[in-house]
């Protein structure tokens, strides 16, 4: 039976349709915010799988039929996710996945389709709430609800689920999301916000999300299914006892060899060795294969108990540091030559090669999405092959790590890159991570910023970013400790990834991940204070590296000239199917087609703005003189000294200058009568002009004669008488 539910939220309607769609789902809701209408369906398998994870699968399904497009390309159906629609289902996968029992084994899939988008209320937000809610309202087990809100800031007010125009004039983008007792996950972007900011921002965004929360629990209240009793993966405690009695001691000393590889192998020897031992306990039993199974399961939980406890009960992390002690850390700029940029930041054992890459306004990234922006002029793209870990791995195109990656680092040193009008190039940052051990994100945010000061990008402020990290007791919450720069171990097996990225005046980035229920304004705060501490350390380094942009680019970058010509004369410029813009670059280049690499690049802006673009000053030069050449317009009464291209019996044809072309009728090239021009002229005369103007069908006419100066007077003689 169809029921519907409603709110009044901040300025929009958000109105809940259950139990007419999609009912072979475990549970379906269509989500309406204002014009936004996501449809959100969880489906639970019902046969446990053998892998020892949790199978939680969470899909966004863009359609382009939501804004009214109509797909690129020739197969001309929605294929593989876009960046964005990979990024939007990370946000909701983040939030959900701790309120699940993860000894849970039946698989789950989340599935958020996109059905229309009104730009102003966001898809993902809708999909987060009705995903939280169709779980809610399911037999699934899940210990929600789960909600989030977009933050904004204009002046000193902060605002919930700002509008596209009021997000442009907003110093804030702050995604967040939480249950009604505490934060689990942040995505922001900022123009350099100061930490208190950034936490109240949070603190504002959790109170709206309380009344999301009460409004999910009086829907479930309501139509809820009774949840489902589900088979667990459960230890046998015996077992327990006697791995742990057998390999813990052994573990703990092997965590703490510094060398990330070094200790990586010794634990996986001791692994081996007990996998071994118990093998040949029961060797002879029909369970061997499960108990196999199970001394795996414990000996990955034993490492992390062991890194726990080395932590939070005798506060020794496992290489060494202090808790609030960065790694050493190394940055070097110029190491490839042909670059327009390049630079490599080492922390520890993580290790990023950054390249810049600049190019014209016109290779910009074309976006098929969802959103109101169709294209994008800087880009950041993340690379994180096998052999950074030392491992044998797929290679292809990006996963859902690479590209979350990427997009982190990009809002990061999105917020110093100069517009448009300032720096006309498209910018493209690829970072290669060559070495990991934890963090190599924030190590991409720091490669990234050296790499674009090396290549004389005018950014406003250096950038910087560290991972904090969360180890928190288990059986008493309020006792826990906060990690700054933490490596893969602890990230790993600890609770929280909490990755801080800005400039020495503010954060320009963050993002949040956790793998407890929440944590409280308390640890925020105090990762924030850490995090400045280690940013501030981290950008010192970096400027003793390289103080400031380039005042000059890369001999290879193209260099670039901008100057205005009026908008109606882009026209005259472009020519009759392209013919005058293909006629100018061949010419000036010296190629024989426009797609040479040598050839000029030239971008003409709807405003009338040309923007040239080759690593050779003289040819930019021959091309703007070119094309100030098409669009010079004559003056009337002005004396021009023109060449002559052609002599017919009613006159010449004299050029001003290319493409400017006019006719000095027979009767205007001398003050005498001429019976035959070319008496008076010649193919290549230069010869002196005035502009008599155009007549009535466009035709440019001129004067020698006007040009010339008058005779003097004939005088006459009297005759004698």
């Amino acid at each position: 039976m169809k029921k519907e539910f409603k709110l009044e939220f901040f300025g929009t309607n958000i109105v809940v349709e259950t139990g007419w769609l999609a009912k072979q789902a475990n549970a379906a809701v269509l989500v309406r915010f204002n014009d936004t209408v996501v449809l959100s369906a969880v489906v639970m398998g019902k046969n446990v799988v053998t892998q020892d994870f949790f199978p939680l699968q969470v899909l966004y399904q863009e359609k382009l039929y939501s804004v009214g497009k109509i797909p690129g390309g020739f197969i001309k159906r929605e294929g593989r996710p876009t960046d964005e629609a990979t990024l939007a289902a990370r946000i909701i996968d983040r939030p959900l996945r701790p309120m699940f029992d993860e000894n849970l084994r039946n698989e789950i899939q989340v599935i958020n389709t996109v059905l229309s988008v009104d730009q102003d209320h966001s898809p993902i937000m809708a999909g987060l709430f009705g995903s939280s809610l169709a779980l809610g309202i399911s037999e699934i087990p899940f210990d929600g609800p789960v909600c989030g809100v977009v933050v904004g800031k204009i002046g000193k007010e902060f605002i919930i689920n700002p509008s596209v125009e009021e997000l442009e004039n907003s110093k804030l983008n702050l995604t967040v999301a939480g249950t009604k007792q505490a934060i689990c996950m942040v995505e922001a972007g900022a123009s350099e916000c100061s930490e208190k900011e950034m936490l109240d921002a949070i603190m504002f965004g959790h109170e709206a999300i309380k009344q999301l929360c009460e409004f999910e629990e009086s829907i479930i209240k309501e139509i809820g299914k009774e949840k489902v009793e589900l088979d667990k993966a459960e230890l046998d405690p015996d077992l327990l006892t006697q791995v742990k009695e057998h390999a813990y001691e052994r573990i703990l000393d092997a965590i703490q060899i510094k060398d990330k590889l070094e200790s990586a192998n010794e634990v996986e020897n001791i692994k081996e060795e007990t996998v071994g031992y118990f093998t040949n306990i029961y060797l002879e039993e029909d369970t061997l294969e499960e108990k196999i199974k199970q001394v795996n399961t414990i000996l990955y939980q034993l490492e992390g108990d062991a890194v726990r406890s080395l932590i939070t009960e005798k506060h020794i992390r496992p290489d060494g540091r202090k808790m609030d002690e960065i790694r050493h850390l190394d940055a070097m700029v110029d190491l490839l030559p042909r670059c327009h940029g390049s630079a490599v930041f080492t922390r520890g054992q993580t290790q990023s090669l950054a390249t810049t890459t600049l190019g014209a306004i016109g290779e910009h990234q074309i976006l098929d999405g969802l959103g109101i922006e169709d294209t994008k002029r800087f880009m950041l793209h993340y690379n994180f092959p096998a052999f950074s870990v030392g491992e044998i791995g797929r290679y292809g195109s990006p996963g859902r790590r690479e590209i979350g990656h990427g997009a982190l680092g990009e809002r990061a040193l999105s917020y110093v890159i100069p517009s448009e009008e300032e720096f006309p190039y498209t910018i493209r940052v690829v970072s290669e991570i060559l070495e990991s051990n934890g963090s190599s994100s924030q190590a991409t945010i720091c490669a990234g910023c050296l790499s674009l000061m090396a290549a004389g990008v005018p950014i406003k402020a250096p950038v910087a970013g560290i991972a904090m990290g969360l180890i928190q007791n288990k059986e008493n919450p309020k006792k826990y400790t906060i990690l700054t720069d933490i490596q893969g171990l602890e990230d790993h097996m600890g609770d929280m990834d909490f990755k801080v990225a800005g400039t020495k005046d503010g954060i320009t980035a963050l993002q949040m991940d956790i793998k407890i229920k929440g944590v409280t304004r308390e640890i925020l705060k105090e990762a924030l204070a850490q995090a400045k501490k280690a940013r501030l350390e981290i950008l010192d380094v970096m400027t003793d590296c390289i103080k400031e942009p380039r005042k000059e680019l890369s001999p290879y970058a193209p260099k670039i000239a901008t100057f205005m010509i009026a908008p109606e004369k882009i026209k005259d410029v472009i020519g009759r199917g392209g013919e005058m813009i293909t006629k100018i670059i061949l010419e000036a280049s010296h190629v024989k087609t426009v797609n040479d690499k040598d050839a000029v690049k030239v971008d003409l802006e709807d405003d009338g703005r040309v923007i040239i673009y080759h690593t050779d000053d003289s040819i930019i030069e021959t091309t703007k003189q070119m094309i100030l050449d098409v669009v010079k317009e004559v003056e009337p009464d002005k004396i021009y000294t023109g060449k002559v291209t052609k002599v017919e019996d009613f006159g010449c044809f004299v050029e001003l200058w290319p493409n400017c072309e006019g006719l000095v009728h027979v009767s205007q090239l001398a003050h005498e009568r001429v019976n035959k021009p070319s008496d008076i002229v010649h193919v290549g005369d230069e010869i002196l002009v005035k502009s008599l103007g155009y007549d009535n069908r466009g035709r440019l006419n001129l004067s020698r004669k006007e040009a010339l100066p008058k005779p003097e007077p004939k005088k006459t003689v009297e005759k004698k008488k």
